[in-house]
């Protein structure tokens, strides 16, 4: 059975940092490239950040770019999303995707999400 289960939301005050993270079980974690997504109240889901499976390689949407770190340890079956310099642009439900490295964008497994909310 397929799980991803995320962790780590919460309130944060604007200019402050949170640390997500997404534990898998159920399928070849390493095999898999992880992407975390987010989706704003009234706006699409957007992809954040993505980690390989093969080199570990990430990309970053520019939004994110310099602010957020994906990283993943394949011994824990887990990815991560540190975020710093956080901004009310930044308040979502963030979501963790697992796609076995063959297969295509459309398909994959979600998690159930964490609320992020940046507030002062």
């Amino acid at each position: 059975q397929v799980q991803l289960v995320e962790s780590g939301g919460g309130l944060v005050q604007p200019g402050g940092s949170l640390r997500l993270s997404c534990a898998a079980s159920g399928f070849t974690f390493s095999s898999y490239v992880m992407t975390w997504y987010r989706q704003a109240p009234g706006k699409e889901r957007e992809l954040v950040a993505t980690i390989t499976s093969t080199d570990g390689s990430t990309n970053y949407a520019d939004s994110v770019k310099g602010r957020f770190t994906i990283s993943r340890d394949n011994a824990k079956n887990a990815v991560y999303l540190q975020m710093t310099s956080l901004t009310l642009e930044d308040t979502a439900i963030y979501y963790c995707h697992a796609r076995h490295r063959a297969w295509p964008r459309s398909q994959g497994y979600w998690g159930q999400g964490t609320q992020v909310t940046v507030s002062s």
